[in-house]
Parts: structure tokens; sequence; C-alpha cells
């Protein structure tokens, strides 16, 4: 487990920065950035892919969820767009960590890796997360476009449970997809991780239907 945790540590700080900067560089940048994220998921998808129909389809899906990240980091600033990604990585790091270390029953068995034990640390963590963000830096969060927080905490908490529940469910269609192809990995691009898909395969799906809620809710 250290070793797999040391390997995902050393590949988040190369990959963390260079995100980070053609997301914050917006324009021209953040388009390369997706359009470079959008080639290399959909070569890892078509790779575990043996049906044509799902095949395009899935294609189709990364397709619309870019675009919609494209138009999220537009009509709602890097603010908001980070508040979301924040929540998927901490999603994804909690259920990774509380899943190794408790353990416990299996959630669901086209993932057999995941347990109640790292759903729960799922939720634990982007709570945590974004809530630390939110009183410090209010900046990025739902405050400057939709809510007063400190008179809406409730639903800050259950905007951030529901973007992580997505996320989560994200991460669970994907493993379903590997479990078909009978590989662990959509890839090895990053030691430690896998491949770009497992990192992202909550994003894909956090990213359009955040943008459709934020729409709803504005």
């Amino acid at each position: 487990m250290l070793k797999e945790i040391e390997k995902r540590i050393l590949s988040s700080f190369v990959i963390i920065p260079i995100a980070l900067f053609f997301i914050i560089k917006g324009s021209v940048f953040f388009l390369f950035f997706l359009g470079v994220f959008f080639l290399a998921t959909s070569y890892e998808w078509l790779k575990i892919c043996k049906n044509d129909l799902v095949k395009l389809l899935g294609i189709l899906f990364l397709l619309l969820s870019f675009y919609s990240a494209y138009l999220f980091r537009i009509d709602y600033g890097l603010n908001a767009f980070l508040f979301v990604i924040i929540i998927c990585i901490f999603t994804d790091l909690g259920g990774y960590i509380f899943g190794k270390m408790f353990k416990g029953p299996k959630l669901i068995k086209i993932s057999p890796n995941k347990t109640y034990s790292g759903m729960i640390g799922s939720f634990i963590l982007s709570i945590i997360a974004a809530l630390v963000l939110s009183e410090y830096q209010n900046y990025i969060s739902l405050y400057d476009y939709l809510y007063d927080l400190k008179k809406n905490d409730l639903i800050h908490i259950l905007i951030i449970l529901f973007i992580s529940g997505i996320s989560q469910t994200g991460d669970l269609i994907i493993s379903y997809f590997k479990r078909l192809a009978k590989v662990k990995d959509t890839g090895n691009l990053l030691p430690g991780h896998g491949g770009l898909l497992d990192r992202v395969d909550g994003i894909i799906f956090a990213t359009p239907i955040s943008y459709l809620l934020f729409n709803y809710l504005g």
C-alpha cells in the first residue's frame, strides 16, 4: 500500500501543477489541454471497449464531457470550475485511503476493490476539502455565484455530496467496462495511477452534470 501511495504522490507532483497551469491560464491553453485529454482518454477507451456501438457512444460522451468543461470554465469562471475538480479529486483520494485502511464489506460486484468504507471516506474527504476552501478561500465556492453560504450551509453540503456521488458513480461505470475488458487499468501512462481515464473517470461525469446543476440553480 505504501509503495502505491508513494507512486501516486510522486505522479501527482507532476500532474497537478501541469493541469493547474492550463486550467488557470484558460483561453486557448485550456482548450489545448482539454484536446490532449480528449485524445488520450478516447484512445484508452477504444482499447478497453470491444463493442463498436459502445465505442462510438463513449467517444461522443467524452466529447460532450470535455466540451461542457470548456463551457463551465467560460460561463462560471476558474473558481467554480476548481470547486468541482477539487471535490472530485478528494472524492477519489478519500475512497482510496479509507478503502485501503479500513477495508470492510464490498460495495458492488462490478468493482471488487470498492468498499463501503471507501465510499464513506470519499464523502468525508470531499466535504472537508470543499468546506475548508469555502471558509478560507471563499472565491473557490458557489458563494460568488449562487448562494450566501453562511446562511445555506446545508445546501452547500448537499451540493458537495451530490457532486461527490456523481464522481463515485462515474468511477464505478468505468470500472464496469474495465471488468468487462478484464483489465485492471485503462492504461499505464501514469505510474501508480494507471491510465489517464482511470484518473478522470469521476471528473468526466461530474463536470457536465455540475454544469447543468449550476445552470439550474442559477
